[in-house]
């Protein structure tokens, strides 16, 4: 029997429904509309005017609850994972930092079998191949250029999960890396760099169409020196991520930067470290040791370290904080994304035969129920 959800205010990619309903059925959605369903329900949910929109996609996080995605155990892995389920991130990639490319590998490996088992919609290589001069939160000694043979082993170990891999332009063999990563089905993003506007063009020529969290890890915008930043934002062919925590980026700048790039090319991401959901304290990122201060993670010397930022938060910064409407903000936290990875036709948006991946928030959009695959996730 199929279940319907009546009364919410259901965003959708035609418009806004007051009074709209979306029934469920078999982990589907089965019709979307306004006003009185017609036909019988073996369940009925009043959501009383709350929002109801899609489940959130985020295709930058590094795990959660304690969890890095790195830590070879699928179970803890999974756990993580049912962390961001329970705030409304029904689809994720499992990003990992920079490690030799042997360790590297092995992590992906253990990754696989979660893709396989839809856990997981794939995998983010977020290093080595990154900029020393704008490494963040990856160990320097670990960075190096993106040997062919280096980022074959990377793609092999994931037997077609390896869905993202960010790297740095001006590192030798980058624009060639690009085209690899393209031609094998992986997306190619741009970050941690210290690249000029000269040495980022060639790689979006080759297929570069993903700016990793924009102004973070990147050489400052400058008027005579667009530099990374500029060039992103500004070339139509590149999406880019914004951390919308109110640390990384400035309320203002995410409010400019997505009005530049329009609701086609804005993603909001987490970059979720292990301490989310956790409390303060002392953690690890990879090789570095990581405190976590009033939810904000940081190096020694420090240098921000990923977040400890929800999708759910993020999906309300982007609305009270930065501005966005809340379908603009649907596009940045689940359309857009689900897009990007190919999934448009399985989930993103609130459509009939779209997967029943559904996020419930009231009136300050806060998160009230998650819904995946048409079933309730347990809070």
């Amino acid at each position: 029997m199929s279940m319907l959800l009546r009364g919410g205010t259901v965003v959708t990619q035609d418009g806004v429904l007051d009074n709209g309903w979306v029934e469920v059925s078999g982990g589907r959605i089965s019709g979307v509309g306004t006003g009185e369903p017609a036909g019988g329900h073996g369940s009925v949910v009043d959501l009383d005017g709350q929002w109801v929109v899609p489940g959130f996609v985020d295709i930058h996080c590094h795990g959660g609850g304690g969890v890095s995605f790195g830590c070879r155990e699928q179970e803890q892995i999974a756990s993580s994972v049912a962390l961001h389920r329970r705030h409304g991130t029904t689809t994720l990639l499992a990003s990992l930092v920079s490690e030799p490319i042997p360790a590297l590998a092995e992590q992906v490996a253990v990754l696989v079998d979660l893709v396989t088992d839809g856990l997981v919609a794939g995998v983010h290589l977020e290093g080595p191949f990154l900029s020393a001069a704008r490494c963040g939160a990856h160990d320097p000694a670990l960075l190096r250029p993106p040997a062919r043979v280096d980022v074959q082993a990377l793609l092999d170990a994931g037997h077609g999960t390896v869905r993202m891999c960010t790297l740095a332009p001006e590192l030798e063999g980058a624009v060639e890396a690009v085209r690899q990563l393209v031609d094998q089905g992986a997306i190619a993003a741009l970050g941690h760099t210290d690249a000029t506007e000269a040495q980022v063009l060639p790689a979006v020529d080759a297929g570069a169409t993903v700016a990793t969290h924009l102004f973070n890890g990147m050489r400052p915008l400058h008027h005579r020196e667009p530099g990374p930043i500029g060039v992103l934002l500004d070339d139509e062919r590149v999406s880019i991520e914004l951390i919308c925590d109110l640390v990384h980026v400035a309320p203002t700048m995410v409010r400019l930067a997505a009005r530049h790039a329009g609701t086609a090319r804005t993603l909001a991401v987490t970059d979720a470290m292990s301490a989310t959901g956790m409390p303060d304290g002392s953690y690890v990122l990879g090789e570095l040791d990581v405190t976590v201060r009033d939810g904000v993670p940081t190096l020694a010397n420090g240098a921000l370290a990923g977040s400890t930022l929800t999708m759910d938060v993020a999906f309300r910064n982007l609305v009270r904080s930065c501005g966005l409407t809340v379908p603009a903000a649907v596009e940045a936290t689940a359309t857009r994304p689900a897009a990007l990875l190919g999934l448009a036709g399985e989930t993103g948006a609130i459509r009939a035969g779209l997967a029943a991946d559904l996020a419930v928030l009231d009136d300050d959009l806060r998160l009230r129920r998650v819904m995946h695959r048409g079933s309730w996730v347990s809070q």
